[in-house]
């Protein structure tokens, strides 16, 4: 079976708790539960489209040997993903194809221009956010071809799974789209503070410092790392559910 993922609710998911501690989100706000912003999301049409998938009928069973092909697969493409988050984000990771962002030498604290700093980290969220969605779409689809060969009742939950990631795309792309912004708070928060602490000590203010252990920026990396992994888990979520019917049938 496919490793583990952690199930979550629509509104605790561990990448919302995450940017809850990190204080750039509020998740003790009332929300509605998923059935009821489900519906808010959804017009006739989409209403129509989901209707239609109770009626879907599927082909022959396929075999043993395609269901450990998907899971394999999946298995894949969710280790080379978090390989590359932790190993770009790590500055002593040698060549990569996206590397972490580096302060230059002559740079302080009192200088730096939050905006135009954070710029860089931004484009390297991004970046692994393109990498995780042309990776991840492809295998989902992949997966929903296994079940749709594979039995009635798997075969309409991959024409729901289908369904529904036409409906919510948009939004999810959306509201993902907000991660690096909330990231952004968080940075400049840290900032502000080492900031803060220099102006009370004799120590030089070095970019140096701010990366070893315990540094302002070290601690923003280690949260950036973790922040992406968690939405890596979070996209992977719809794919493992429709891997673990298809094993368990």
């Amino acid at each position: 079976m496919t490793p583990a993922l952690p199930r979550t609710s629509f509104n605790s998911s561990p990448l919302v708790r995450l940017l809850g501690d990190l204080l750039v989100v509020d998740t003790a706000e009332s929300t509605p539960d998923f059935a009821e912003r489900l519906g808010e999301w959804l017009n006739v049409s989409d209403a129509i489209a989901l209707h239609a998938t109770h009626h879907f009928r599927a082909t022959s069973r396929p075999s043993t040997a395609v269901d450990v092909a998907v899971e394999e697969q999946f298995k894949r493409v969710r280790a080379t993903l978090a390989d590359s988050i932790v190993a770009s984000c790590s500055p002593n990771a040698g060549e990569t194809r996206l590397k972490l962002p580096a302060p230059t030498s002559d740079a302080s604290s009192a200088g730096l221009d939050a905006v135009a700093a954070y710029g860089q980290y931004r484009r390297f969220y991004l970046a692994h956010q393109g990498d995780m969605e042309g990776r991840i779409r492809p295998l989902r689809i992949r997966v929903r071809e296994a079940l749709a060969s594979a039995s009635a009742s798997l075969g309409r939950l991959a024409a729901l799974d289908e369904a529904l990631d036409k409906v919510l795309y948009a939004r999810e792309r959306q509201l993902l789209s907000m991660v690096p912004s909330l990231l952004e708070r968080r940075f400049e928060r840290l900032l502000e503070t080492h900031r803060r602490t220099m102006a009370d000590t004799p120590e030089a203010d070095t970019p140096s410092s701010w990366t070893r252990s315990g540094g302002w920026l070290a601690t923003f990396q280690k949260e950036l790392q973790d922040v992406l992994l968690a939405e890596l888990d979070l996209r992977l979520q719809p794919t493992a559910g429709l891997i673990d019917a298809l094993g368990t049938r």
